[in-house]
């Protein structure tokens, strides 16, 4: 065997290995990065339609605090009391709001892990079960190859006197 045979490139397998990879970044992308930036694009729209709201409320209470401002003039004392309550009233809207949209959010990440995660485990089993089947099928190309039709002969005549004997002992 020459040395050149031993550290060969063999083309064929080189494309048909870049030809699977594309595939499967394909179906990756398919099934996978697509239905994930749809999810992360409406789950920022209803971020973004939150805050717009979080936006209107604040924008409500600081009209309130103006109407009340200009009704209590001459009630100082009581006006900062209405006044501290409606800022922190606003602000505990806005917390309460954002908090769950990241909780919302946390999820989804959460979840669509746990989707890729299923997804790759399903892709490794596939995988494997393809190899055990392409291995089998060489096995038995393999050893049908191998054995001449005089040893098959023999071969299935040695099996037949060793069932008759078996049953004979019985």
């Amino acid at each position: 065997m020459q040395p050149s045979e031993i550290i060969s490139v063999n083309i064929w397998q080189i494309v048909v290995s870049l030809c699977n990879l594309v595939i499967l970044f394909l179906i990756v992308k398919k099934f996978l990065y697509k239905p994930v930036c749809k999810m992360l694009k409406d789950r920022q729209e209803l971020l973004e339609k939150q805050k717009e709201e979080a936006r209107q409320n604040l924008e409500e209470a600081q009209s309130t605090k103006q109407e009340l401002e200009k009704e209590l003039e001459d009630a100082g004392q009581r006006a900062e009391e209405i006044l501290a309550q409606a800022t922190a009233q606003g602000q505990r809207r806005q917390e309460k709001i954002t908090e769950d949209a990241r909780a919302q959010a946390d999820d989804i990440v959460r979840q669509a892990k746990v989707q890729a995660e299923l997804v790759k485990k399903q892709a490794e089993a596939e995988i494997k079960a393809q190899i055990v089947e392409v291995s089998f099928t060489l096995g038995e190309k393999l050893i049908e190859r191998e054995i001449k039709e005089e040893d098959h002969h023999q071969l299935i005549d040695d099996f037949i006197s060793q069932i008759g004997d078996d049953t004979d002992e019985k």
